[in-house]
Protein backbone atom coordinates (compact mmCIF):
# COMPACT_ATOMS: atom_id res chain seq x y z
CA UNK A 1 0.00 0.00 0.00
CA UNK A 2 1.02 3.63 -0.30
CA UNK A 3 1.62 5.36 3.03
CA UNK A 4 -0.36 8.53 2.32
CA UNK A 5 -2.78 7.86 -0.56
CA UNK A 6 -5.61 5.43 -1.22
CA UNK A 7 -6.27 3.47 1.97
CA UNK A 8 -2.74 3.63 3.39
CA UNK A 9 -2.16 4.11 7.13
CA UNK A 10 -1.43 7.85 6.74
CA UNK A 11 -4.07 8.51 4.07
CA UNK A 12 -7.21 10.58 4.59
CA UNK A 13 -9.32 7.48 3.90
CA UNK A 14 -7.28 4.88 5.78
CA UNK A 15 -8.46 1.27 5.74
CA UNK A 16 -10.12 -0.29 8.77
CA UNK A 17 -7.54 -1.33 11.36
CA UNK A 18 -7.24 -2.47 14.97
CA UNK A 19 -4.59 0.11 15.92
CA UNK A 20 -4.41 3.87 16.30
CA UNK A 21 -1.78 6.20 14.86
CA UNK A 22 -1.36 9.01 17.37
CA UNK A 23 -0.97 12.18 15.35
CA UNK A 24 -2.69 14.83 13.22
CA UNK A 25 -5.01 13.99 10.34
CA UNK A 26 -2.47 15.53 7.96
CA UNK A 27 0.69 13.49 8.45
CA UNK A 28 4.24 13.85 7.16
CA UNK A 29 6.75 10.99 6.97
CA UNK A 30 10.36 11.88 6.08
CA UNK A 31 12.21 8.75 4.99
CA UNK A 32 15.77 8.23 3.65
CA UNK A 33 16.00 7.45 -0.07
CA UNK A 34 19.31 5.55 -0.33
CA UNK A 35 19.76 5.88 -4.09
CA UNK A 36 21.92 8.24 -6.09
CA UNK A 37 19.72 10.78 -7.87
CA UNK A 38 20.81 13.37 -10.44
CA UNK A 39 18.97 16.06 -12.39
CA UNK A 40 20.17 17.85 -15.52
CA UNK A 41 19.24 21.05 -17.31
CA UNK A 42 20.66 21.79 -20.77
CA UNK A 43 23.29 19.08 -20.25
CA UNK A 44 24.52 20.49 -16.90
CA UNK A 45 24.15 18.50 -13.67
CA UNK A 46 22.02 20.60 -11.34
CA UNK A 47 21.93 18.17 -8.44
CA UNK A 48 23.77 15.01 -7.51
CA UNK A 49 22.81 13.38 -4.22
CA UNK A 50 23.17 10.14 -2.31
CA UNK A 51 21.52 11.60 0.78
CA UNK A 52 17.98 12.36 -0.36
CA UNK A 53 14.78 11.87 1.60
CA UNK A 54 11.27 11.12 0.35
CA UNK A 55 8.63 13.25 2.02
CA UNK A 56 5.35 11.35 2.22
CA UNK A 57 2.47 13.72 2.97
CA UNK A 58 -1.22 12.90 3.35
CA UNK A 59 -2.95 12.88 -0.02
CA UNK A 60 0.20 13.92 -1.94
CA UNK A 61 2.67 11.87 -3.96
CA UNK A 62 6.09 11.60 -2.32
CA UNK A 63 8.54 14.43 -3.01
CA UNK A 64 12.33 14.08 -3.04
CA UNK A 65 14.15 16.49 -0.72
CA UNK A 66 17.93 16.76 -0.89
CA UNK A 67 20.62 18.62 1.06
CA UNK A 68 20.97 22.07 -0.46
CA UNK A 69 24.72 21.44 -0.67
CA UNK A 70 24.05 18.71 -3.24
CA UNK A 71 22.72 21.35 -5.67
CA UNK A 72 25.23 23.25 -7.81
CA UNK A 73 25.17 26.61 -5.99
CA UNK A 74 26.58 28.44 -9.01
CA UNK A 75 23.34 27.74 -10.88
CA UNK A 76 20.92 29.04 -8.21
CA UNK A 77 19.33 32.49 -8.22
CA UNK A 78 17.16 33.39 -5.24
CA UNK A 79 13.78 34.90 -6.19
CA UNK A 80 11.12 36.87 -4.30
CA UNK A 81 8.57 34.09 -4.68
CA UNK A 82 7.24 32.68 -1.38
CA UNK A 83 4.53 30.13 -0.62
CA UNK A 84 3.08 29.03 2.71
CA UNK A 85 2.27 25.52 3.89
CA UNK A 86 0.45 25.22 7.24
CA UNK A 87 2.30 21.96 7.92
CA UNK A 88 5.82 22.92 6.85
CA UNK A 89 6.11 26.73 6.93
CA UNK A 90 7.09 29.43 4.42
CA UNK A 91 8.98 28.18 1.36
CA UNK A 92 11.75 30.20 -0.28
CA UNK A 93 12.41 29.73 -4.00
CA UNK A 94 15.36 29.75 -6.37
CA UNK A 95 15.54 29.70 -10.16
CA UNK A 96 18.11 27.55 -11.97
CA UNK A 97 20.15 29.25 -14.71
CA UNK A 98 22.29 27.31 -17.18
CA UNK A 99 23.57 29.65 -19.88
CA UNK A 100 20.50 31.13 -21.57
CA UNK A 101 18.16 28.55 -20.04
CA UNK A 102 16.30 29.56 -16.91
CA UNK A 103 14.00 27.28 -14.93
CA UNK A 104 12.09 29.83 -12.90
CA UNK A 105 11.30 29.05 -9.27
CA UNK A 106 12.33 25.46 -9.86
CA UNK A 107 13.78 24.91 -6.38
CA UNK A 108 12.10 25.46 -3.03
CA UNK A 109 13.04 24.92 0.58
CA UNK A 110 11.85 25.71 4.10
CA UNK A 111 14.69 27.73 5.61
CA UNK A 112 12.75 28.16 8.86
CA UNK A 113 10.34 25.22 8.98
CA UNK A 114 7.57 24.80 11.53
CA UNK A 115 8.32 23.23 14.90
CA UNK A 116 6.57 20.07 13.70
CA UNK A 117 8.90 19.61 10.70
CA UNK A 118 12.35 20.79 11.88
CA UNK A 119 14.16 18.14 9.81
CA UNK A 120 13.32 20.04 6.60
CA UNK A 121 15.86 22.74 7.44
CA UNK A 122 18.80 22.53 5.04
CA UNK A 123 16.86 20.51 2.46
CA UNK A 124 15.34 21.61 -0.85
CA UNK A 125 13.14 20.07 -3.53
CA UNK A 126 12.93 20.59 -7.30
CA UNK A 127 9.96 20.62 -9.62
CA UNK A 128 10.39 17.47 -11.65
CA UNK A 129 9.13 18.87 -14.97
CA UNK A 130 11.45 21.90 -14.91
CA UNK A 131 14.52 19.74 -15.41
CA UNK A 132 15.39 18.07 -18.72
CA UNK A 133 16.55 14.74 -17.35
CA UNK A 134 16.54 12.76 -14.11
CA UNK A 135 18.67 9.73 -13.28
CA UNK A 136 18.33 7.22 -10.46
CA UNK A 137 21.71 5.55 -10.18
CA UNK A 138 22.58 5.31 -13.91
CA UNK A 139 19.08 4.78 -15.29
CA UNK A 140 16.93 7.58 -16.66
CA UNK A 141 13.66 8.06 -14.78
CA UNK A 142 10.50 9.15 -16.58
CA UNK A 143 7.57 10.91 -14.96
CA UNK A 144 8.82 11.02 -11.37
CA UNK A 145 10.57 8.87 -8.80
CA UNK A 146 8.70 5.75 -7.85
CA UNK A 147 7.04 5.50 -4.47
CA UNK A 148 8.59 2.48 -2.67
CA UNK A 149 5.17 1.74 -1.16
CA UNK A 150 3.36 1.78 -4.51
CA UNK A 151 3.05 -1.23 -6.78
CA UNK A 152 1.35 -2.22 -10.01
CA UNK A 153 0.33 -5.77 -10.96
CA UNK A 154 -1.20 -7.04 -14.21
CA UNK A 155 -3.24 -10.23 -14.21
CA UNK A 156 -5.12 -12.12 -16.93
CA UNK A 157 -8.73 -12.61 -15.79
CA UNK A 158 -11.81 -14.59 -16.79
CA UNK A 159 -14.08 -11.96 -15.22
CA UNK A 160 -16.00 -10.34 -18.11
CA UNK A 161 -15.73 -6.57 -18.47
CA UNK A 162 -18.43 -4.36 -19.97
CA UNK A 163 -17.91 -0.73 -20.97
CA UNK A 164 -20.87 1.50 -21.55
CA UNK A 165 -22.03 5.08 -21.48
CA UNK A 166 -22.56 6.52 -18.03
CA UNK A 167 -25.77 5.86 -16.08
CA UNK A 168 -26.51 2.54 -17.75
CA UNK A 169 -26.38 3.82 -21.29
CA UNK A 170 -25.36 2.16 -24.56
CA UNK A 171 -22.93 -0.76 -24.33
CA UNK A 172 -19.65 0.22 -26.00
CA UNK A 173 -17.50 -2.90 -25.56
CA UNK A 174 -17.34 -6.27 -23.83
CA UNK A 175 -14.33 -8.51 -23.21
CA UNK A 176 -14.55 -12.01 -21.75
CA UNK A 177 -10.84 -12.28 -20.92
CA UNK A 178 -9.45 -8.85 -20.05
CA UNK A 179 -6.15 -7.94 -18.48
CA UNK A 180 -6.80 -6.35 -15.11
CA UNK A 181 -4.32 -3.84 -13.73
CA UNK A 182 -4.20 -3.40 -9.97
CA UNK A 183 -2.41 -0.23 -8.85
CA UNK A 184 -2.03 1.07 -5.32
CA UNK A 185 -4.71 3.60 -4.46
CA UNK A 186 -6.35 3.49 -7.91
CA UNK A 187 -9.53 1.75 -9.06
CA UNK A 188 -8.99 -1.58 -10.87
CA UNK A 189 -8.42 -0.94 -14.58
CA UNK A 190 -9.27 -3.25 -17.48
CA UNK A 191 -7.05 -3.33 -20.58
CA UNK A 192 -8.79 -4.49 -23.77
CA UNK A 193 -7.91 -5.08 -27.45
CA UNK A 194 -8.34 -1.77 -29.30
CA UNK A 195 -10.47 -3.45 -31.98
CA UNK A 196 -13.30 -3.68 -29.42
CA UNK A 197 -13.67 0.12 -29.41
CA UNK A 198 -14.12 2.79 -32.06
CA UNK A 199 -11.09 5.01 -31.50
CA UNK A 200 -9.85 8.26 -32.98
CA UNK A 201 -6.27 9.49 -32.36
CA UNK A 202 -5.63 12.28 -29.85
CA UNK A 203 -2.63 14.57 -29.36
CA UNK A 204 -2.58 14.09 -25.59
CA UNK A 205 0.33 12.27 -23.95
CA UNK A 206 1.10 11.60 -20.29
CA UNK A 207 3.94 9.86 -18.47
CA UNK A 208 3.47 7.33 -15.68
CA UNK A 209 6.58 6.35 -13.67
CA UNK A 210 5.26 2.80 -13.37
CA UNK A 211 3.88 2.14 -16.87
CA UNK A 212 5.53 4.56 -19.30
CA UNK A 213 4.27 7.08 -21.88
CA UNK A 214 0.55 6.90 -22.59
CA UNK A 215 -0.98 7.70 -25.99
CA UNK A 216 -4.58 8.92 -25.78
CA UNK A 217 -7.62 8.23 -27.93
CA UNK A 218 -11.10 9.65 -28.24
CA UNK A 219 -13.87 7.06 -28.09
CA UNK A 220 -16.85 7.18 -30.43
CA UNK A 221 -20.07 5.73 -29.05
CA UNK A 222 -22.96 6.21 -31.47
CA UNK A 223 -23.23 9.95 -32.11
CA UNK A 224 -21.02 10.81 -29.14
CA UNK A 225 -17.27 11.44 -29.31
CA UNK A 226 -15.66 11.27 -25.87
CA UNK A 227 -12.42 13.21 -26.00
CA UNK A 228 -9.31 11.58 -24.54
CA UNK A 229 -11.45 8.85 -22.99
CA UNK A 230 -8.96 6.01 -23.60
CA UNK A 231 -5.22 5.48 -23.51
CA UNK A 232 -2.64 2.87 -24.37
CA UNK A 233 1.05 2.16 -23.79
CA UNK A 234 2.79 1.15 -27.02
CA UNK A 235 6.16 0.64 -25.35
CA UNK A 236 5.52 0.17 -21.62
CA UNK A 237 8.21 0.04 -18.97
CA UNK A 238 9.77 -3.31 -17.93
CA UNK A 239 7.30 -5.45 -16.05
CA UNK A 240 4.32 -3.87 -17.81
CA UNK A 241 4.84 -5.59 -21.19
CA UNK A 242 1.47 -7.46 -21.07
CA UNK A 243 -0.48 -4.20 -21.54
CA UNK A 244 1.47 -3.15 -24.66
CA UNK A 245 -0.96 -2.07 -27.38
CA UNK A 246 -4.05 -2.65 -25.24
CA UNK A 247 -6.50 0.11 -24.35
CA UNK A 248 -7.86 1.33 -21.02
CA UNK A 249 -10.77 3.77 -20.65
CA UNK A 250 -11.47 6.72 -18.40
CA UNK A 251 -13.89 5.66 -15.65
CA UNK A 252 -15.19 9.23 -15.37
CA UNK A 253 -16.36 9.30 -18.98
CA UNK A 254 -17.39 5.68 -19.42
CA UNK A 255 -18.93 3.17 -17.04
CA UNK A 256 -16.76 0.10 -16.49
CA UNK A 257 -18.38 -2.99 -15.01
CA UNK A 258 -16.10 -5.88 -13.95
CA UNK A 259 -17.97 -9.08 -13.05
Amino acid sequence: MSLTTGHGPLARDAADRNFVIDGPKHSIHFEPHPRRVRAELDGRTVLDTRDGFLLHETGIRPVLYIPIGDVDQALLERTDHVTHCPFKGDASYWSVRVGERVAENAVWGYETPTDTAPWLKGYVALYWDRMDRWLEEDEEVHGQLRDPYHRVDVRRSSRPVEIGLRDGGQLVARDENPLLLFETGIVTRAYLPPALLTLEPSQKRTICPYKGTATYWSVRAGDELLADAAWSYDDPLPGMEPIAGLVCVDHEQLEVRIA
